[in-house]
């Protein structure tokens, strides 16, 4: 079920009204989606972020717009003032309850290594996951169990929990969660980056959304 989040429509886009509503305690923001006409509007920081706060960052939220529909969105992209560590503007997505989607979910390690009581050392080279579902299905977090976890051992997106309404889009022997004994650990600090690796690009599917501005 979404949550409930107000909004209120802004025409005025200048600087001086701008800082106006961020002043009232308000967050500069756009609401925009596939075939859709992007809306300029504002929403409460402070609900906002007890929202994300409270049902997580792929939270399905149901943005009541004044003096329009509500309408199902995410929060797609937000930009912080690092000198205040204030919101100083966010993107919604409209999303189709109806179609699958690709997001990225936190993943959760439960639990003390028994290789890591050993002497060894837990390594987690992925804390987010690729995943796909419709928006009701997205899961808050993939939490898996490393207490049984040895030295040598390891987890790969193979071992993590199935479900049926959801699938990882990774590599199935992608590792997650590794124990390594202690004279390996300083090896793969000092083992020299691949230069020729090409950095991946995470949503580059979007690159055709057109960039939304204040």
């Amino acid at each position: 079920m979404a949550v409930k989040l107000k909004a209120t429509k802004r025409e005025d886009h200048t600087k001086s009204a701008t800082k106006q509503i961020r002043e009232s305690g308000q967050v500069p923001s756009v609401v925009y989606g596939k075939a859709k006409e992007a809306k300029s509007i504002a929403v409460n920081s402070i609900e906002l972020v007890k929202t994300v706060r409270d049902e997580g960052q792929n939270a399905i939220i149901s943005l009541d717009v004044e003096g329009d529909s509500s309408v199902d969105v995410m929060l797609y992209d937000y930009q912080m003032d690092p000198l205040k560590d204030e919101l100083i503007h966010v993107d919604f997505y409209i999303v189709n309850m109806d179609e699958e989607m690709d997001v990225e979910v936190p993943l959760q390690l439960n639990g003390e290594a028994q290789g890591a009581k050993e002497g060894g050392v837990l390594q987690q080279p992925m804390y987010e996951l690729q995943v796909r579902a419709k928006p009701a299905d997205i899961p808050e977090e993939i939490s898996v169990d490393i207490s049984n976890l040895a030295i040598g051992d390891s987890i790969a997106i193979a071992d993590l929990p199935k479900a049926s309404n959801y699938e990882f889009l990774e590599d199935p022997d992608t590792t997650v969660a590794t124990v390594l004994p202690p004279d390996t650990v300083e090896d793969v600090e000092e083992a020299p980056e691949d230069e020729n690796a090409e950095p991946e690009l995470v949503g580059a599917e979007d690159n055709d959304e057109e960039e939304k501005s204040e």
